[in-house]
């Protein structure tokens, strides 16, 4: 399982945002939903990598959250809230949560776990570089992004033609925003979280 605690950075600055992130999390499937937890952070858990990713995507582009995700065990039955939950993965995601406010400059994510496995490690140098991709986008990127993903399969000429832009405004925001590397990344991420998942399972003890 995989617990995913997120803290607001400046909440005293910039206000409570917590209910639009629950709202930017909305659809995604969590095995335990994700709720406030304490003050402006929230939490939830979830078991499916891939949905662990999309959740990173989706907060870092917000760009004002820590992301800790714990790997580990839960106790079950799962509880109905979070904040029930009991197990090593809520203790690691705690852990990750507390060291993401220490990366200074660099993106506001760590994965930790209670065993030592070099998979968690790699899982979080991968999802650091996703994160770094989906920062850096500018906002005419993010509307040509967004476009091909309300509509897609479409063709470049038919974004340009529902922004109003032209197609090479379209082609050159999809290579800067380097949508093809996230894409990819985001798989890599996926497939090494599986195996750090894995790996808790089969690790000394348990």
């Amino acid at each position: 399982m995989f617990v995913l605690t997120i803290d607001q950075r400046g909440s005293r600055t910039h206000g409570d945002k917590v209910p639009h992130l629950l709202e930017v999390l909305d659809g995604v499937a969590a095995a335990v939903r994700f709720e406030r937890s304490v003050g402006d952070e929230i939490q939830g858990v979830i078991e499916d990598p891939a949905a662990v990713v999309e959740v990173v995507a989706r907060v870092l582009r917000e760009r004002e959250w820590y992301v800790g995700i714990g790997v580990g065990s839960v106790e079950l039955p799962l509880p109905a809230s979070s904040r029930e939950g009991a197990g090593d993965a809520f203790i690691a995601a705690r852990d990750a949560v507390d060291a993401a406010k220490k990366t200074g400059e660099r993106v506001p994510l760590t994965v930790r776990s209670t065993f030592d496995s070099d998979w968690v490690k790699a899982a979080e140098a991968v999802l650091v570089l996703v994160g770094d991709v989906v920062r850096r986008r500018s906002a005419a990127e993010w509307r040509v992004l967004d476009a091909l993903n309300d509509a897609p399969g479409s063709a470049q000429k038919d974004i340009a033609a529902r922004l109003a832009i032209t197609p090479q405004a379209v082609s050159k925001s999809i290579v800067r925003s380097g949508r093809q590397e996230e894409i990819n990344g985001r798989r890599a991420a996926a497939l090494i979280l599986g195996q750090a998942a894995a790996a808790q399972k089969v690790s000394p003890g348990r």
